[in-house]
């Protein structure tokens, strides 16, 4: 069975390289953050869809760009920020008050900690289910891209990719505890600290659920609040549907944009100068993309040469 087209033919060489690829990060990530089983969860998928069908080959090959922005992501378990740099709790939880601080009966309270006081039951679900869209919303958007336009799905895929490299090196830059670490521990630091849903607990306990729980449980690193890459996340989306022309979608993105600003904010998760971080590291992000597309010759090769395999 082989692929058509320029894509990769299944071969023995190719069988190597997927199988060698295979082991080695099983290997690597027994290795480095212990055995778990969404590891081998991913390497099954990537395999089946690999040797299923020409079409499932050149999805999860195109998909490929994702699933290395989740495995750097996940490797730093290993190598925890707070190990290189001093973690900021006091001193950017006082930067928040003195910009944004808000006066509540004669007490100035960061945003987070007013909304904190002010929530509602219909806030917390209709937050929660903002929250829930970090994800879904830029893979489902990028899936819709992959079988409508290739070239502009790896634009989109590799953007993701650099706002999230970008957003890696400030974290290990600059370590910063979100609002729900200071709420819980004070202005002591925990190192070995594990993640918190923080607002979002009241989501769960609403529905009497896990699901928030189940998520932050597998967090990388608690002291990666700046940028808030979830705030990142969708103005890549907003920026690639308007560039693509998607009328009444984009209207449903900025919602949901705005929508997870506030939910970060709201679920004490991040501060609003994580939120403003987040949106300029997408916005350098997406051009610093669009300058070595045009500027960089082997940049522009290497991604012709990327659609030629999965078109």
């Amino acid at each position: 069975m082989g692929a058509i087209d320029n894509s990769i033919k299944i071969n023995f060489k190719s069988v190597i390289i997927v199988s060698l690829l295979s082991v080695a990060y099983l290997l690597l990530s027994s290795f480095l953050i212990g055995y778990k089983s969404d590891q081998l969860t991913l390497v099954f998928l990537f395999n089946i869809m690999f040797y299923l069908s020409a079409p499932t080959r050149k999805f999860i090959l195109g998909f490929s760009i994702f699933i290395f922005y989740w495995v750097i992501f996940d490797y730093m378990k290993a190598i925890p920020n707070y190990n290189y740099n001093t973690v900021h709790i006091a001193d950017l939880y006082h930067l928040e008050k003195h910009i944004f601080g808000i006066n509540l009966n004669g007490k100035l309270v960061t945003p987070n900690e007013y909304l904190r006081i002010k929530g509602t039951t219909f806030l917390n679900v209709v937050t929660g289910l903002f929250y829930l869209c970090w994800i879904p919303v830029p893979l489902s958007f990028a899936a819709y891209l992959f079988f409508k336009n290739r070239r502009q799905f790896l634009y989109f895929a590799f953007t993701f990719l650099l706002v999230n490299l970008l957003g890696f090196v400030i974290y290990y830059l600059y370590p910063a505890a979100p609002p729900w670490y200071i709420q819980t521990y004070g202005f002591t630091f925990h190192p070995l600290t594990l993640g918190s849903t923080g607002g979002l607990s009241k989501f769960d306990a609403y529905f009497h659920i896990n699901l928030f729980k189940s998520i932050y449980s597998k967090g990388s690193n608690v002291f990666a609040a700046m940028p808030s890459l979830h705030s990142a996340y969708p103005v890549i989306v907003v920026y690639y549907g308007f560039k693509n022309r998607l009328k009444w979608a984009n209207a449903c993105f900025i919602i949901v944009m705005l929508g997870i600003w506030f939910t970060a904010i709201y679920a004490s998760h991040h501060y609003v100068l994580d939120v403003i971080s987040g949106i300029l590291t997408a916005t350098i992000g997406i051009n610093l993309f669009n300058f070595l597309v045009k500027r960089v010759g082997f940049i522009k090769r290497f991604i012709d040469k990327y659609e030629a395999i999965i078109q």
